[in-house]
């Protein structure tokens, strides 16, 4: 660690840090467009110019004392920029000295230039920080009069990012993210001077799965996803920190909704996940949550004919179909579901003699950065809890032989297409119960007896545990649509009298989950905090 004062304040920092890095210790932000701590250092926006002096040293090369016994301090006869000064042993660094004051006025006078006064119509107003940073450091008003340099406007990057080029400032972050962070080296600057534009190479366009990134990470409102362009006010959104499902990654994400609708998904810091970054896949898979077809009351389908059912009606029937079974039911589950709920799946199975149960696995292509192969949000949840075979899918060619050879007479599929994991229908029309609960509409709820109505995740509490081994938790964003519950309701209330009272409520069933689980114990859902815990080692689908 290195011992410097800022602003006469003394602060540690460790070796190797930069002076911007060194006054966040101590509580003091330094003000900067183009430095960002994952991208290397560009230094061109000199906002963070600061006065940086030095220890005075004697002919042995020892600190040259004051009358208070304090080093003497050789101030450099010029700021310098913070983001490209590592700090050294005595440093003394000033943020709010009047030539700093004066040197970041001028700065945001030359970036306001040619920028558009256009803040009530940008899409980052609200999150810009040229709009902060001239408020906090801006003279209040300008001395151009000529007309401002126009750009071009609207311009597409490519399939998700659009570009305002006249709100650029210049401060190459998207380049350095494409070239370090995406490996896609596809942004650059053209012409030079007051002329200077931002663009993608002739024959390339910004189309790699992170290109959104960019957005995040532009600090004016140049960058824009065309996805949430002029869709909704930044302070109209209700923000909940939640959990990607699109992949055992478990990237940690910001929900961005109003009223029950989500606008955006924006990625959450999380070094020990996702760092600052999500994929584009993930960011934008949040429109299911919304479609018209959502599954929004219990239905009971008799003769081939469907009518809505009440709750207690379709839970106590179900109950019962699934009691007068036992020993001959099959559980279809999916690892999508939280932990909890696999819990209590385990329960049910223990409760009805059942051992034909397990997850459908998915997978897909992985990438260097994020993108795991295992396309399920929770399989390391499935098999920890007991529900997963190892491999998952292990025990589904059992499960649909015995379908297939009337062995089973109740199946009870959660949040999966019996269909699509390889039953045949006409098996499933053997069945004397088969009850499907889930969000959407599928072939297994047209043949379904029982059909239930769960809830997404953002919709409900629960954990994932990442293929990492980290168990994270998410909380509601808003309420389920329509009459639907969280599936943790819906399979508490097939279990047995006793049970069902003793897992009454989500923090019961955590609590028993984390007492009954090795790999969770001592896990408690304060702990868990917004960054997670680790549970386990990697877990491979």
């Amino acid at each position: 660690m290195i011992r410097l004062t800022v602003d006469g304040q003394p602060v540690t920092a460790p070796k190797g840090a930069n002076a911007i890095q060194a006054a966040r210790a101590a509580g003091v932000h330094i003000p900067h467009y183009c430095w960002h701590e994952k991208l290397s250092v560009s230094g061109n926006c000199r906002m963070c110019l600061v006065e940086i002096g030095l220890p005075r040293l004697d002919p042995d090369r020892k600190p040259i004392l004051d009358a208070s016994g304090a080093p003497e301090i050789s101030w450099m006869p010029r700021p310098q920029i913070a983001c490209a000064t590592p700090v050294t042993e005595g440093m003394a660094i000033r943020t709010e000295s009047e030539l700093v004051r004066n040197c970041r006025r001028g700065v945001m006078e030359f970036l306001l230039l040619n920028h558009p006064l256009d803040c009530p119509i940008c899409d980052q107003a609200g999150e810009c920080h040229l709009q902060q940073y001239s408020v906090e450091y801006g003279a209040g008003r300008s001395r151009f009069v000529e007309e401002k340099e126009r750009k071009p406007k609207r311009v597409r990057l490519g399939p998700r990012v659009t570009l305002d080029d006249e709100r650029c400032i210049l401060c190459s972050r998207c380049i350095r993210f494409c070239q370090e962070i995406a490996k896609d080296d596809v942004l650059g600057f053209f012409e030079r001077g007051g002329y200077t534009r931002l663009g993608c190479y002739p024959g390339h366009e910004l189309e790699n799965n992170y290109s959104l990134n960019t957005v995040d990470l532009c600090p004016v409102g140049a960058l824009t996803s065309t996805d949430f362009r002029f869709k909704m006010r930044l302070w109209f959104l209700k923000e909940t920190d939640s959990v990607c499902s699109s992949c055992a990654r478990g990237c940690n994400i910001i929900v961005g909704a109003r009223e029950g609708v989500i606008s955006r998904f924006t990625p959450r810091r999380n070094d020990a996940v996702n760092s600052e970054w999500m994929c584009d896949a993930g960011r934008l898979n949040y429109r299911w949550v919304h479609d018209t077809r959502r599954l929004t009351e219990p239905i009971r389908r008799e003769s081939g004919m469907a009518r809505a059912a009440s709750w207690d009606e379709a839970l106590r029937a179900c109950r019962e179909g699934l009691a007068a079974a036992q020993g001959r039911v099959a559980i279809l589950a999916s690892a999508r579901l939280a932990t909890e709920e696999l819990f209590l799946i385990r329960h049910l199975a223990k409760a009805l003699e059942c051992d034909l149960l397990d997850v459908l696995p998915r997978e897909g292509a992985a990438d260097r950065l994020l993108v795991m192969a295992d396309r399920n949000p929770n399989t390391a949840g499935a098999r920890l809890t007991g529900v997963a075979a190892a491999p998952p899918g292990g025990r589904l060619a059992a499960l649909r032989e015995a379908v297939k050879q009337g062995k089973v007479e109740a199946l009870l599929a959660v949040g999966e297409c019996a269909v699509q994991a390889g039953i045949p229908e006409e098996a499933l029309a053997r069945l004397k119960l088969f009850a499907a609960v889930d969000i959407l509409p599928s072939r297994s709820t047209e043949l379904a007896h029982w059909i239930f109505p769960g809830a997404a995740h953002l919709e409900k509490y629960g954990t994932f545990v990442s293929g990492q081994g980290r168990m994270q938790r998410f909380a509601p964003a808003f309420p389920p649509k329509g009459g639907a519950r969280p599936e943790r309701e819906i399979l508490a209330a097939f279990l047995p009298e006793k049970e069902r009272e003793a897992f009454a409520t989500f923090d019961a069933v955590f609590a028993e989950m984390c007492a009954e689980i090795p790999e969770f114990s001592g896990v408690t859902w304060k702990r868990l905090g917004t960054q997670g815990l680790p549970v386990a080692g990697e877990m491979k689908p």
